[in-house]
């Protein structure tokens, strides 16, 4: 499963020009389930957002998670984090889960999340998005929790 985690001032989707989600300070992440996530990688994720220290303390520093920080989380699925980009000009969704998991383990994540923080909103799995926001640094990471296929808690992370 892969996250990409944005520290945001402010973060919006909207669907059929109507608004569904909004946050003010806090995370906005990208999420993509990929082939052989499962439940246990959608917690591991749900834990390090919850937990990824990036918001700046009294010194300034990076030492502050969401729920430190008293911000809020913005989900909002986005399968093209999944793609191959490694050939060609046109990317490959080969690792990408199937539609109909996606969505179960995106669901997953949300209730997870809604339960464990409540300042949680959502984007709309399927549905053609706009998303706004206002990156704030900028910060911007990538973190990809693996599934049980592929060493099972291993964490990669990138910025």
């Amino acid at each position: 499963m892969i996250g990409l985690l944005q520290r945001v001032t402010e973060a919006a989707v909207s669907v059929d020009g109507g608004e569904i989600a909004r946050i003010g300070p806090g995370l906005m992440v990208l999420v993509a389930v990929e082939r052989g996530d499962d439940e246990a990688a959608a917690e591991r994720l749900l834990d390090r957002l919850l937990k990824y220290r990036v918001f700046d303390d009294a010194e300034g520093r990076m030492n502050l998670s969401v729920s430190d920080a008293g911000g809020a989380l913005l989900l909002v699925p986005q399968f093209t984090l999944a793609a191959d980009t490694a050939k060609g000009l046109r990317p490959g969704f080969s690792r990408a889960a199937p539609p109909a998991e996606g969505e179960r383990l995106f669901g997953h994540l949300a209730r997870r999340a809604r339960a464990r923080f409540p300042a949680t909103q959502t984007g709309r799995f399927g549905a053609h998005m706009r998303v706004f926001l206002v990156n704030d640094g900028p910060v911007t990471f990538w973190l990809r929790v693996s599934g049980p296929g592929e060493g099972g808690a291993g964490i990669g992370v990138s910025s």
